[in-house]
């Protein structure tokens, strides 16, 4: 389903109220939390170091959360990018929620509304929602990065995210979001304490592969919203300013070649030319391999050179043929 289709095709108004007080004071903490343990975290390193254990399951969990996020939330759910088998959505569900970046259902409408209306009013996290004076644009990254969190108005998920509504699996994981938010940062924590033995051991994965991997994931996630409609390369026609930012595109899993992606939202691959790194592709790629996801809507070469700016069948602008590989 398409962000824009919905919103068209829907009568309902943008906005479903406010957020109730203690689910909006959750979100600071949710945020809060783990940024003051990002923050302690070089001073930290310094006085007493990182094991081995924590930065290898603060990578592990990074990249499987994130993957959550990129394949299941964004690319699955938000923008059908390809079909997956019941077991499949369920888990993808449940390792996006494990990101921490709010229910799948909230996360889901305000993503569809920011393609609805990207970079013009109605868009939740626009850097350009105040001007294009140096003071407005520096109000406008914070917006776009993280200020936008914390307003209390809810996407309407009757106009944006109806399908979802309709399905009664993810209508259970989008209520075991506390839970499984717990289980994010406690399971971390199991892992450390049986590596090694002790309680201090957990406690340093429950620091390290739980509050900074968080937080370390929110920046890199929310970077996209804000850097990536601000600076970067725009090789591909959209109808807002979305961009490619190279250096993001290992940390977010590909999520950073944003431009191709607002060009045409429902392709499942949006680093498509030759050195783009897209992990994200790649995985999906093995899905589709091991017959765990079909209909994969993948680039082809005839669809990117009519988005194109200029002609990218040009010398040195080769284009990543359609099967994804």
């Amino acid at each position: 389903m398409v962000a824009s289709d919905v919103s068209e095709s829907n009568p309902q108004p943008m906005l479903a109220g406010r957020r109730p007080l203690a689910p909006h004071l959750s979100v600071y903490a949710f945020i809060l939390v783990p940024f003051l343990a990002l923050v302690a975290a070089v001073p930290l390193m310094w006085g007493w170091g990182l094991r081995w254990w924590d930065a290898l399951l603060a990578a592990g969990w990074y990249v499987f959360t994130i993957l959550g996020v990129t394949v299941g939330y964004h690319r699955y759910f938000t923008h059908g990018a390809f079909r997956s088998k019941r077991w499949m959505r369920i888990a993808l569900a449940v390792a996006g929620s494990m990101a921490v970046q709010g229910p799948i259902l909230h996360w889901v409408a305000d993503h569809r509304r920011h393609h609805a209306f990207a970079d013009r009013e109605g868009d939740p996290h626009s850097p350009w929602a105040f001007g294009t004076s140096p003071v407005a644009l520096a109000r406008g990254f914070w917006h776009a990065h993280m200020g936008w969190i914390f307003d209390r108005d809810l996407t309407n998920q009757k106009r944006f995210a109806p399908d979802l509504l309709a399905d009664p699996d993810i209508r259970l994981v989008h209520r075991l979001f506390g839970p499984l938010t717990v289980a994010t940062f406690a399971l971390p924590a199991l892992c450390g304490g049986l590596i090694t033995g002790t309680w201090w051991g957990a406690a340093t994965s429950f620091f390290w592969a739980g509050l900074v991997r968080v937080a370390f994931l929110h920046h890199v996630t929310w970077s996209v919203n804000s850097i990536c409609h601000m600076f970067g390369e725009r090789p591909f026609r959209s109808r807002d300013k979305a961009a490619n930012f190279w250096p993001l595109a290992l940390l977010s899993m590909g999520e950073s070649w944003h431009n191709l992606h607002h060009a045409d939202p429902t392709c499942a691959r949006h680093g498509v030319r030759p050195g783009q790194i897209d992990i994200s592709a790649w995985l999906i790629r093995i899905f589709e391999k091991l017959g765990w996801v079909t209909h994969v809507r993948w680039p082809t070469a005839r669809r990117l050179a009519r988005l194109s700016v200029d002609d990218c069948r040009a010398p040195g602008r080769r284009l990543t043929r359609g099967s994804g590989s």
